[in-house]
């Protein structure tokens, strides 16, 4: 028979972790399933600061207190992967790529992965020239010339880390301004090694076996633009994962998990919490927000199940 918890949490970012404590504090049983890196996409962000209390750190320092703290409250973590979720009368059933498990209530906890940009040769030069992640590559282009292509914070905070040893960091934009926090943008303005350009939209990845340059369309004038880089770091945006759980609960068009600010869904005993779910802003202090309206539902939901058997 497989193991029994009181809470499964799928995965184990921010709102995941803080979702687990909350519900552990609470005296409940609770796995948390993570089937790629703890912490989620902050704990690949080498600048955060925006956390109360902590004017600047690392997000992978961060994710790691919150790791080691679920787990001195005796969380059981499991690196695996959630391949479905079906609930059965007032149970439901987790299967994983290595298990199954069964609970009375899941948090969806699930984040986002990058967005790829969708130009030919983007998955053929990754690890030569591509990137996702600055934190991880960046130093392997001490010294070289890096583009960075998006507009909005993550691609800012890769900016400013490539910035520091780095010969020139190109930030390439689509539109004609920044949406990222002001203070990012103007430490950004604030380094003599960085230049953004506007209203660009990448056409081409140039190079043999390792990129070399870049080819923009400018999106007014129509007229081509090369930018010669080492590497391209690659900031368009994220993809929600919750593919597993359209049969499980409401998606909106963009797969989002339709809940509010309450992280109720449309399956009883089912909540989601963090950047998987539809909501206007997704950041650290959000994401720990819904973990925790999450657990206290949760928690709320096993009591009502376990005063009903």
């Amino acid at each position: 028979m497989p193991k029994h918890f009181d809470i499964i949490v799928i995965g184990a970012g921010p709102a995941g972790m803080t979702a687990a404590l909350n519900c552990l504090r609470a005296g409940k049983t609770v796995l948390v399933l993570e089937g790629e890196n703890v912490g989620g996409q902050i704990a690949l962000s080498p600048r955060v600061e925006n956390f109360p209390s902590y004017p600047v750190a690392a997000g992978a320092e961060l994710m790691d207190k919150l790791y080691s703290q679920i787990e001195q409250w005796g969380a059981q973590i499991e690196f695996e992967c959630a391949k479905s979720a079906v609930k059965e009368g007032k149970t439901f059933t987790i299967t994983t790529d290595y298990a199954t498990y069964t609970c009375t209530s899941v948090i969806l906890a699930t984040g986002c992965k990058h967005r790829e940009i969708g130009v030919e040769r983007e998955e053929e030069l990754v690890g030569n020239g591509v990137s996702y992640c600055a934190l991880c590559d960046g130093a392997f282009y001490k010294g070289e010339d890096v583009a960075v292509i998006g507009d909005a914070n993550t691609a800012l905070q890769y900016a400013l880390l490539l910035a520091g040893y780095c010969n020139k960091v190109h930030i390439c934009a689509l539109f004609d301004r920044l949406f990222a926090d002001k203070a990012l943008v103007d430490l950004v303005m604030a380094k003599p090694n960085v230049d953004v350009t506007y209203n660009i939209a990448l056409k081409e990845f140039v190079g043999e076996d390792e990129l070399s340059s870049l080819r923009f369309e400018n999106t007014a004038t129509g007229e081509p633009l090369t930018v010669d880089c080492k590497c391209a770091f690659i900031c368009v945006g994220q993809i929600p994962q919750n593919e597993p759980f359209k049969d499980l609960v409401a998606l909106d068009s963009k797969g989002y998990i339709i809940a509010d600010e309450s992280c109720v869904t449309s399956c009883e005993g089912v909540f989601a919490a963090g950047d998987c779910r539809t909501k206007k802003i997704r950041q650290l202090t959000t994401a720990a927000s819904d973990g925790t309206v999450a657990a206290y539902a949760a928690c709320a939901y096993v009591d009502k199940v376990t005063a009903n058997l």
